[in-house]
């Protein structure tokens, strides 16, 4: 039974303060439509730019994940998205009233809470999960993070952390379901080391830092006087540390939460991939500049996929649907303009023609004659023509129609084609035809490789029929 996808049912704020910045800051998940995944709006900006979670809009993974588009950035995301992703959630716009999210306690439970007030809507769209099909690796040398996906009926997530701490040590932590998010990781907090907290500091960052929104590891005794000024700088009249521990003895809520919260990270990092997967990762040491990197390797393999999936299987040794002058019978265009040799598939959604390219073609003449290319825009040409055949065929007088174009987006070459090529135009519909209006997907293959594609609008307009009797012209 196919799975639909959930937005929220109700709008619901959550506010708290930034923890680098220190400024008050509310962010309102909001419901949204179908396929939209997750997106930030940026409601103190000019024009509320919106800010797709995507692994390849993050610039920065310094002290948590940062997300850029057109100049516009959102902070510290990773909390968030692990909730929506934690919730099971499809679809949510996240509008937030400043530059970052609010740390609240360091978890994502406040984010859970809010979530779940909200409440779930399920849609009529079918979610769509990335399963993987091999094992898929990534390694970073230097700071020792190993990463590995395999192959799993469920998202399941494996963690292990080691940072050379005898106070740490070393830890580990599962999720063997998604359902178990929600009590066994979102009320994980943050983690940091006292030395690195005197180091933020001084660089005057983590201004919205509190001891009650991490917990501060101490691996070694310290002075009075330090305590001192900690007490200062978070307003604090007790801080205390008995030996090496938790700043203020703070009472963990796991054993091994540190380690509960690195693979937190992990789901909010990994919702930049863009949908559900049914995958299990291991991660060792793992940080957000390491889970970023790995995102990106999971939606490159996604592409890859995709394309090798979309890839026509066309017989060529097998009769033709339309030969070229059924082609003819049908589009107004002849040779040497003609672009189409013949059609291999048509239903009502899409079509497939097939181009034999050939030294004799009448453009290698004065197009790079010593090195003859394709033209990019005959390439675009041809898949119009094959588009054409598609639209005109939903007519049952389709020699009463001309097809024209209006607009093309998306436009992109990913390869020449050379004489000896077999060029294969799929044309899908994007949606239905509608007030004579043709949107179509279109792509071009040689050899199983996509080499050009385009977003193409076309309209039908009715012309008159030539070859009708109640059209020829009148003797006197």
């Amino acid at each position: 039974m196919s799975e639909k996808q959930k937005t929220i049912r109700n709008s619901v704020s959550v506010t708290g303060h930034g923890l680098h910045t220190g400024e008050p800051v509310t962010i309102t998940f909001c419901p949204a439509p179908e396929n939209h995944w997750f997106k930030f709006q940026r409601m103190d900006v000019e024009g509320k730019p919106i800010i797709e979670a995507d692994a390849d809009l993050v610039v920065d993974t310094s002290r948590g994940t940062t997300l850029e588009k057109n100049g516009v950035r959102i902070h510290t995301t990773e909390h968030v998205l692990a909730a929506l992703m934690g919730m099971d959630i499809d679809n949510c716009l996240i509008q937030v009233s400043g530059p970052e999210m609010p740390i609240m306690d360091g978890s994502s439970e406040k984010f859970i809470e809010a979530l779940t007030q909200a409440g779930i809507l399920h849609q009529e769209a079918t979610r769509e999960y990335f399963e993987l099909q091999s094992n898929l690796s990534y390694e970073d040398p230097v700071k020792k993070v190993e990463m590995l996906a395999v192959p799993q009926d469920t998202y399941r997530i494996t963690v292990m952390v080691d940072y050379n701490s005898d106070l740490l040590g070393t830890q580990h932590a599962s999720m063997y379901n998604l359902s178990e998010f929600k009590t066994e990781i979102a009320r994980c907090r943050t983690f940091v080391f006292l030395h690195e907290l005197e180091m933020l500091l001084q660089h005057n960052l983590i201004k919205g830092g509190d001891l009650d929104n991490a917990i501060v590891l101490v691996d070694k005794e310290i002075a009075e006087e330090k305590i001192n000024h900690l007490k200062k700088v978070f307003k604090k009249e007790h801080v205390e540390v008995k030996g090496r521990g938790v700043l203020n003895n703070t009472k963990l809520r796991f054993f091994n939460e540190p380690a509960r919260h690195k693979l937190l990270d992990i789901v909010g990092d990994l919702a930049l991939v863009g949908k559900h997967m049914k995958i299990h990762v291991l991660a060792a040491r793992p940080g957000h500049a390491g889970n970023v990197a790995f995102a990106k390797k999971i939606k490159e393999t996604i592409k890859k996929e995709r394309m090798e999936k979309d890839v026509p299987k066309v017989d060529l040794s097998k009769p033709p649907v339309y030969t070229t002058m059924d082609i003819m019978k049908i589009l107004p265009h002849r040779p040497p303009f003609l672009l189409v040799d013949k059609i291999m598939e048509i239903s009502s959604e899409y079509v497939i023609g097939v181009k034999n390219v050939t030294m004799n073609e009448y453009w290698f003449q004065g197009h790079f004659p010593d090195e003859p290319v394709m033209p990019g825009v005959l390439l675009v040409e041809a898949m119009a023509q094959t588009g054409g055949i598609l639209c005109l065929k939903l007519y049952p007088d389709p020699e009463n129609y001309q097809t024209y174009f209006l607009k093309m987006n998306d436009v992109k070459f990913k390869q020449k084609v050379v004489p000896g090529d077999t060029c294969i135009f799929k044309l899908d519909l994007i949606e239905p035809v509608r007030r004579g209006l043709c949107h179509m997907l279109g792509r071009t293959y040689v050899n199983g490789k996509l080499v050009a594609e385009a977003d193409m609008l076309a309209q039908l307009v009715k012309v008159r029929n030539v070859n009708s009797e109640k059209n020829k012209p009148q003797l006197a």
